[in-house]
């Protein structure tokens, strides 16, 4: 019996010590960014280069790690994954909302980038990959870069309201992917909610300083201000706005009597930076009448 229970315990042990964790070679990471209204999120590891070539041949005609014409899986272990939560554009073609998996063709001078949306592949999906299950592909340029990745980093820069670039960097080499949002409509869908009967003097300047910050509809702009005002009196911020959607219509005598309100209101209440901001501006829509006139 004592044998019996012997030979369990050791079973029992070595399964426990076969589920032994080690720490990846390629980490996970995961990088979220906005874009307007708009969250994406791209899940990958990190290979590292270690003294290898990553992209392309070497001079002995052996593969690299990343091989020439062969699909590659934007990172190491399972498939990259990118979710957008709302449709986006790239490159001219509509992403839908949803999960994809990423995976790209590289070559010498040019790129093609799928996105996929089968994500149930392991890793490159070389033996299962199906190209008519891509949503699309693009194809973009590679840059050689002076400064050297050694983790493979997916990241986003350029990024504004309505468009960010996703850069996938890596040895020497870089490639870029714009991708566009439609934040307008979704602000102006927004906007015209906000505005239905009864609207705050804040959600009138919220609607004017938006429109004043993508420099479009500086006459709207105007008149909600007017409004913030007449319902919720002087602030230093709301003089502010209406003095750069009126030196937006080129109307800078105007623009100059808002800016010196905020700048006394903003005085009366220590906010320095209002007053240099306004003070900046002053001069700048002063010097604008002169040419002017």
């Amino acid at each position: 019996m004592k044998t019996k229970l012997a030979i369990v315990f050791f079973f029992v042990m070595s399964i426990t010590l076969a589920q032994l964790k080690h720490p990846k070679a390629s980490p996970a990471a995961t990088v979220v960014q906005e874009v307007g209204f708009t969250t994406i999120k791209v899940n990958y590891s990190r290979p590292a280069v270690r003294g290898r070539k990553v992209f392309g041949n070497l001079p002995d005609e052996k593969k690299g790690l990343v091989p020439y014409g062969r699909i590659w899986r934007v990172g190491a272990n399972e498939s990259t994954k990118i979710t957008v939560d709302t449709d986006v554009f790239v490159l001219g073609n509509t992403l839908l909302k949803g999960t994809y998996a990423l995976y790209a063709f590289p070559e010498e001078n040019e790129w093609e980038i799928v996105f996929h949306k089968n994500t149930g592949h392991w890793g490159d999906g070389r033996k299962n990959y199906n190209p008519e299950e891509d949503a699309f592909r693009i194809k973009v340029k590679p840059n050689s870069e002076v400064s050297f990745q050694e983790n493979f980093l997916i990241a986003f820069d350029n990024i504004t309201h309505n468009s960010a670039d996703m850069i996938w960097s890596w040895e020497n080499t870089s490639v870029s992917i714009p991708i566009s949002v439609d934040t307008k409509a979704m602000m102006e869908e927004q906007i015209a909610k906000e505005l239905q009967p009864g609207p705050s003097a804040q959600t009138y300047y919220e609607v004017a300083r938006y429109y004043v910050e993508q420099e479009i509809k500086y006459s709207e702009a105007l008149e909600y201000l007017n409004k913030a005002l007449a319902l919720g009196g002087d602030t230093y911020y709301f003089h502010r706005v209406k003095s750069l959607a009126q030196a937006g219509l080129k109307d800078y005598a105007p623009a100059i009597v808002s800016a010196q309100k905020s700048l006394e209101l903003a005085q009366e209440q220590g906010k320095d930076e209002f007053v240099r901001m306004n003070q900046k501006n002053i001069a700048l829509w002063t010097k604008q009448l002169e040419i002017k006139n």
